[in-house]
């Protein structure tokens, strides 16, 4: 699976572990920035993330911030990005079984690594169930289609 992973400066720790840890499980991990410790603008890093997921260049992202929700936020402005917030292996192990979360946005300040490493893993290994969830999500991809007609990259 083709995954970028990014950050803003506070996340460049959990950044690296967990580009290692999905090299190690044998995915295709691309690191989208930062480099250094300088402070940046999460929203720079998630664009390119959600851009990459939005147009099928990429299978999946992972975005972190301090809490990961600002990285959620941008994330959700692209179609056909389905961006979340995981805190435990249930939340992680939901967003992909009912909602086919397709980013992951995790908190650099609030996990520990065990945490994390299980985290990741349990969104990498869960599959969507289809059936009622795929409805739902179908929906979701109509309310965003209507919601971006006329606006750039809407219908």
């Amino acid at each position: 699976m083709k995954i970028a992973v990014a950050s803003d400066h506070r996340g460049i720790r959990v950044k690296e572990q967990i580009l290692a840890q999905l090299q190690d499980l044998g995915h295709e991990a691309e690191d989208y920035g930062p480099t250094g410790h300088e402070s940046v603008d999460y929203p720079d890093y998630a664009k390119t993330v959600a851009a990459a997921v939005s147009s099928g260049k990429l299978d999946r992202g992972i975005l972190i911030c301090g809490t990961g929700m600002g990285m959620a936020i941008v994330a959700n402005k692209f179609p056909d990005v389905r961006a979340v917030i995981c805190h435990d292996d249930f939340t992680a192990e939901m967003s992909r079984r009912h909602n086919d979360a397709n980013v992951m946005c995790v908190s650099a300040d609030l996990l520990g690594e065990r945490l994390l490493t299980r985290i990741v893993e349990t969104w990498l290994a869960a599959d969507f169930e289809g059936g009622r969830h795929q409805r739902r999500v179908d929906k979701i991809r109509e309310i965003e289609a209507e919601n971006c007609k006329g606006q750039p990259g809407g219908e």
